[in-house]
C-alpha cells in the first residue's frame, strides 16, 4: 500500500484529522466498557479506499456531488466491530464537523470489521475486499497483522453468489414499494415515508450485493448511497444535490 502523497496537502491534513477523531472517539467508548474483550479492543488498521485512494475523486460544485473519504477500520475483535456504541459518536461527529462547525470539507464514510472477518472475506474471494487490499492506502497500521492473499472467484461462482443476493433483496424492495403506494393512497404519510426508506435501503443493498458481493451493515441511506455511487456514478442522479428541495427530500427519507 502506497502513501497519500498524490493528494493535495489540505486533503492529507484533513485525513490526519479524521484518523485522530476516530481514535479519540474509539478510546472514549473503550474506557466506558467493563468487559475485558472491550477493554482490550484495538484499532489495527485504518485503510483509505475508493476514489481518494485511486486518485479519481470528484468535487462538483454545480451538482453538489462530492466524493467521500472511504475508510475501512480493522479491529481485533468481532464484538467491537459489531458494537454500534463504539462508532456512532464518531459518525455523528463527522457529520457535525462537516455541516455545522465546518472543520471538515469532505464527507467521511467508514466501515468497521474485525481482522478475522476481513481475511475471511478475502479468502472467500469477495471483490469489495480484494479491491481494498489491492488499491487501499494504509493511514495507520499495527505491525504483525497482515491481510491474507485473496482467492479469485470464477465468473460462474461470482454470478451464482450475485444471483442469490439479487433474489434476496430485489423482490423485498418491490413488496415494500406496494405497501408504500397503499399507504400514500390512504393518506398514511408517515408510514409511506418509512416504507419508501425500506424500498431505497433494499435497492441499495441489492446493487451492492450483486455488483461487489458486499454491503455494509447499515440502515442509513447516506452510507448506502455513498457506497452505491462509488460502484456506479449513474446512481448519483437518483438523488440530486443541486437544490435545497432535492437535498431535503433525501434527508426526509433518510430520517424516516
Amino acid at each position: 500500500m502506497e502513501g497519500i502523497d498524490h493528494l493535495p496537502q489540505r486533503k492529507q491534513e484533513e485525513l490526519a484529522e479524521v484518523a485522530r477523531i476516530l481514535f479519540e472517539e474509539f478510546e472514549e467508548a473503550r474506557r466506558s466498557k467493563l468487559k475485558d474483550e472491550f477493554k482490550n479492543a484495538k484499532i489495527l488498521k485504518i485503510i483509505l479506499f475508493g476514489s481518494y485512494a485511486r486518485g479519481g475523486w470528484v468535487e462538483d460544485r454545480k451538482s453538489g456531488y462530492r466524493s467521500d473519504y472511504d475508510l475501512l477500520v480493522v479491529v481485533n475483535s468481532h464484538a467491537v466491530a459489531e458494537t454500534s456504541g463504539y462508532w456512532e459518536t464518531a459518525s455523528e461527529r463527522f457529520v457535525r464537523e462537516l455541516t455545522i462547525t465546518r472543520q471538515l470539507e469532505t464527507p467521511v464514510n467508514f466501515i468497521v470489521h474485525s481482522l478475522h472477518e476481513v481475511n475471511d472475506q478475502l479468502a472467500r474471494g469477495r471483490p469489495f475486499f480484494i479491491d481494498i487490499a489491492r488499491d487501499g492506502i494504509s493511514l495507520y497500521e499495527v505491525p504483525g497483522h497482515p491481510l491474507v492473499s485473496p482467492r479469485q472467484l470464477t465468473a460462474d461462482e461470482a454470478r451464482e453468489v450475485a444471483q442469490r443476493n439479487f433474489d434476496q433483496w430485489y423482490p423485498g424492495a418491490l413488496h415494500r414499494f406496494e405497501l408504500a403506494k397503499e399507504a400514500i393512497m390512504r393518506g398514511y404519510h408517515k408510514e409511506a415515508a418509512f416504507d419508501l426508506h425500506q424500498v431505497t435501503e433494499r435497492l441499495y443493498h441489492c446493487v451492492l450485493q450483486v455488483v461487489t458481493l458486499y454491503s455494509p451493515k447499515s440502515h442509513r441511506l447516506s452510507v448506502l448511497r455513498s457506497h452505491a455511487e462509488r460502484v456506479d456514478q449513474r446512481l448519483v442522479t437518483a438523488w440530486p444535490r443541486d437544490t435545497k428541495f432535492s437535498r431535503r427530500c433525501f434527508n426526509n427519507i433518510d430520517r424516516a
